[in-house]
């Protein structure tokens, strides 16, 4: 994105790309058809050390500009829950008109070009194996260190702290949870189930489905709030959201039982996680103060979790280059006239639904026009 907009305005423009074919990490986004967007992108959707940074940049260039952009290329799309939009068809259609931007805009794409050295001698330099790139100008778009198999390194931030630019520590986000070993033993054979839920970690809260897996918890709910949590925080999860289970067995003629009390949680919980819960969380007994103490128990699941799946199943990369050593404007370093931090190796990280995306697009866009100008 910032290659085209920089190419659109007559600068002439090398991305390369250490892989041997651009978009990679697009491909496999959204299960192969790339969330690209999120029609409710807001500042609120993304964390950072300073939280007002992305302001700038995301109202420059909204999803609908990105939108006009997938129109132009008559590339069919479709919104699923919650804003979020994605390809009818396959991720390559972004890809493809990615490349054909860069096409029209005389970007020069440099594949297999995998940086050795940079250096800042009236200008930059950059050598890769086979040659030297020199230019005014350097934008590093390298990404984070989620998903090391497709190729991600932490280039972004060596270079970040050569020039003397500050990088906020770095951490799985948007990434299954471990459960502790005796929650594994309760749970792990659950694998597979999934709920709607309210999962909270401090102030934060996210309803969307959990998914039970053999190592521990996954799912959107949990992807999400894994943004916020760390080593030693507990998660609250309410498994029956605005639902009041027990309403039933406070009945004068429901029999006050366990049978009665399974058909009826089984009518809230798929039928495996109502059971095993039931088994873990027997009834105190049967009036109403107990029964409200039972009614809590599913509301408030407390889990603490011992760890994440780590970069290897993380959809993003928390912290990254700090925003205080950059202009939020133009994305440029203040220390180093011409050199640039875009998308997820600056230290912005979107919740789970397009909002990653739409800062890489935003940010690209406002250093692309930063460079035009």
């Amino acid at each position: 994105m910032c290659a085209i907009e920089a190419g659109k305005h007559g600068k002439r423009v090398a991305l390369l790309e250490h892989a041997d074919r651009i978009g990679k990490k697009i491909l496999i986004s959204g299960g192969g058809r790339c969330n690209f967007t999120n029609l409710h992108c807001r500042p609120e959707n993304f964390l950072s050390a300073n939280p007002h940074f992305c302001k700038s940049a995301l109202a420059r260039y909204t999803p609908e500009d990105f939108l006009a952009l997938v129109t132009k290329h008559n590339i069919p799309y479709h919104e699923k829950t919650l804003g979020q939009l994605f390809c009818d068809r396959s991720a390559r259609d972004i890809v493809s008109m990615l490349k054909e931007e860069c096409r029209q805009a005389d970007v020069q794409i440099f594949l297999n070009a995998q940086v050795q050295e940079v250096r800042h001698i009236a200008g930059f330099h950059v050598l890769t194996q086979s040659a030297e790139f020199s230019a005014p100008a350097l934008v590093v778009a390298t990404g984070g260190l989620s998903i090391p198999k497709m190729g991600a390194t932490s280039l972004g931030y060596r270079l970040a702290r050569q020039f003397g630019i500050e990088v906020r520590d770095c951490r799985p986000a948007l990434v299954p949870l471990l459960f502790a070993k005796e929650d594994l033993e309760r749970y792990a054979d659950l694998a597979g189930v999934s709920a709607d839920v309210i999962v909270s970690c401090a102030t934060q809260s996210f309803r969307e489905k959990l998914l039970l897996t053999h190592r521990g918890l996954s799912g959107p709910a949990i992807l999400q709030i894994s943004s916020y949590w760390k080593i030693g925080d507990s998660l609250e999860i309410d498994l029956a959201p605005e639902q009041q289970w027990t309403e039933f067995l406070r009945h004068p003629k429901t029999p006050r039982d366990i049978p009665t009390a399974k058909n009826t949680l089984r009518n809230v919980l798929p039928h495996r996680l109502a059971e095993r819960w039931l088994a873990l969380h027997p009834p105190t007994g049967w009036t109403n103060h107990s029964l409200d103490l039972w009614e809590e128990q599913l509301h408030r699941w407390e889990i603490h979790p011992v760890g994440t799946e780590g970069y290897e199943k993380a959809e993003v990369t928390a912290g990254g280059v700090d925003t205080d050593e950059l202009s939020a404007r133009t994305m440029e370093s203040r220390k180093v006239r011409g050199l640039f931090f875009i998308g997820e190796v600056v230290d912005v990280t979107g919740h789970l639904g397009g909002f990653n995306f739409q800062w890489a697009w935003a940010s690209g866009h406002a250093a692309g026009q930063a460079l035009a100008s």
